[in-house]
Formats: C-alpha cells, sequence, structure tokens
C-alpha cells in the first residue's frame, strides 16, 4: 500500500478507536463496505453496526450481495425499513428528491443505532462525492452523520485500491445508486414503475451488462451502457427489445453518449442548479 494511503488508512483506523462504536449505514456498495470493513479492523463486531434501509427503490440483487459481502466481513447486520415511499415530498421527485429521502432514511437509522447502543453513525461519503450534486447531504448534516472517508480525504479510486488489497470481493463494482435515480424529475415515483425499471435492469445484466442504466420515460426505456459495451448490445437487440417490452417498456432506446453518472442532472446544469448540496 502506498505511504499516502497507508496514512489515510492508519488515521481511519485511529478515528474509529476515538468513536468507540460505530452503526455505519451500510449499502453493499464499493465505499459503504470499505468504511464497514475498516470499522470492523478497528473495533471489532461487537463495536460495529451495518445498518441498511430497506425499500422498493433497493433492488433485491443489491440487498442479497450486501448480505453476503457484510457476512464476509464479519459484521452484524440489521434491516431498517425505510418510509421514503410514504413521503409525498418524495414522490413528487423534485430536484432535492434525494434530500427527503434521505431525511427519513436518517430517521429510522438513528434510533435505530441509538437502541442497539451506538452513539455515532457513519456514511460511505467520499472526497470525490463534494463535486456531484447531492441534496442528500443536507440531511446527513443535519442528522450529525459523520462521513469518515470524507474527513480524511479518501478519493474514490483510493478506496478501491485499499478495497482491493483488504480483500473485499465488490472492490471494482460499478456505482449502484437508487432506482429511483432513473427517474426524471417531476415524473412521480410509484411501485410499479420502480418495479419496471429493475425488471429490466436485470434483464441487462443477466445478459452480461456489469455497468447499466435503464432511464425511465414513460413507454420509453433508455438504456446506458459504456461505449465499449454497444456492439455487444446491439448484437443482441432482439432478445434485449423483448425482455425490455416484457418489462413494460413499449420503445427501446440507446443512449448514444454512453453511460455517465447522474444523467438526469444534466437538466438541472443547464439551469445552473447542480451545485453540490
Amino acid at each position: 500500500m502506498e505511504a499516502v494511503l497507508s496514512e489515510k488508512m492508519q488515521n481511519l483506523h485511529a478515528l474509529f478507536r476515538s468513536l468507540g462504536r460505530v452503526a455505519v449505514a451500510y449499502s453493499g456498495g464499493v465505499d459503504s463496505a470499505f468504511l464497514l470493513k475498516a470499522a470492523h479492523d478497528a473495533l471489532g463486531s461487537e463495536n460495529v453496526l451495518a445498518l441498511t434501509a430497506v425499500s422498493a427503490s433497493m433492488p433485491a440483487y443489491v440487498r442479497a450481495a450486501a448480505e453476503e459481502l457484510a457476512r464476509q466481513i464479519g459484521a452484524p447486520l440489521m434491516w431498517i425499513e425505510s418510509h421514503e415511499d410514504q413521503d409525498e415530498r418524495y414522490l413528487a421527485n423534485p430536484a432535492n428528491r434525494c434530500y427527503f429521502c434521505k431525511t427519513n432514511v436518517y430517521d429510522e437509522l438513528i434510533p435505530a443505532a441509538e437502541q442497539a447502543g451506538f452513539s455515532y453513525l457513519a456514511d460511505g461519503t467520499n472526497a470525490d462525492d463534494a463535486d456531484d450534486y447531492r441534496p442528500g447531504r443536507r440531511a446527513a448534516r443535519e442528522h450529525g452523520v459523520r462521513s469518515p472517508l470524507q474527513e480524511l480525504g479518501f478519493t474514490k479510486a483510493e478506496i478501491r485500491q485499499a478495497s482491493h488489497e483488504l480483500g473485499l470481493a465488490n472492490w471494482d463494482a460499478p456505482a449502484a445508486p437508487c432506482l429511483s435515480s432513473r427517474i426524471p424529475y417531476g415524473t412521480r415515483i410509484t411501485p410499479e414503475i420502480l418495479d419496471q425499471i429493475a425488471r429490466a435492469e436485470l434483464a441487462l445484466r443477466t445478459r452480461g451488462f456489469r455497468e447499466v442504466r435503464v432511464r425511465h420515460h414513460d413507454k420509453v426505456a433508455r438504456i446506458e451502457v459504456p461505449p465499449a459495451d454497444f456492439d455487444r448490445l446491439l448484437d443482441q437487440r432482439t432478445e434485449i427489445v423483448a425482455a425490455l417490452r416484457e418489462a413494460g417498456y413499449q420503445y427501446i432506446s440507446l443512449d448514444l453518449t454512453g453511460l455517465r453518472s447522474g444523467s438526469l442532472n444534466e437538466v438541472l446544469l443547464v439551469h445552473g442548479r447542480g451545485q453540490a448540496a
């Protein structure tokens, strides 16, 4: 491990030891899994708790992978039902939807952590996230959630490198944001739409597309994959069209720009609303 990264790891372990007992807001993604592993290494399983918010916006395959990874790390895991799907502010899907989602999530996770004897809740926000539009960060600040990776300057590349060296199976996993991020702002979020997106993306994943988004535009599915996968996707065009029509889409399109994180935020940037929050 490089000297700079090694020093950051030492600082991270020291930070955890100063906190004593830590609950981790755990999604099973690269960042939160690394955070959980580091906390477990520093404090032991009796002083660490993984808390995962479960709702319709979390695909079943993501939940299963998160459970298995927590088992491999050796950290206890607790599933907490979140209730953003009962919040009209979230369901209306405004540009700051993530703020209302995270507010609901932390309203559930923090009492669960406290009841289990944990005074601190930490999330996996990293140093690179400051450059993205993330209204959910406001909810984290309001709830006193700690972000050790951001506090200590861990970049995404460093997290992946350290995760690889620690033997975490998901060190190179693509980002897996919640399914609500596939729905254009202003389109109401419903369980039916979330299920439709989940079924469409699963159909593509089972065909070998590891990095994929299906953006929901009413009857249109806009597929985003890396440009390197275009030919392979078009080779399976007939099967993919059939699968996505079975999921409920009438028209199937390929976004020629290719996969990019937060593509539905591009409209916010046009109107000057895409600053990180």
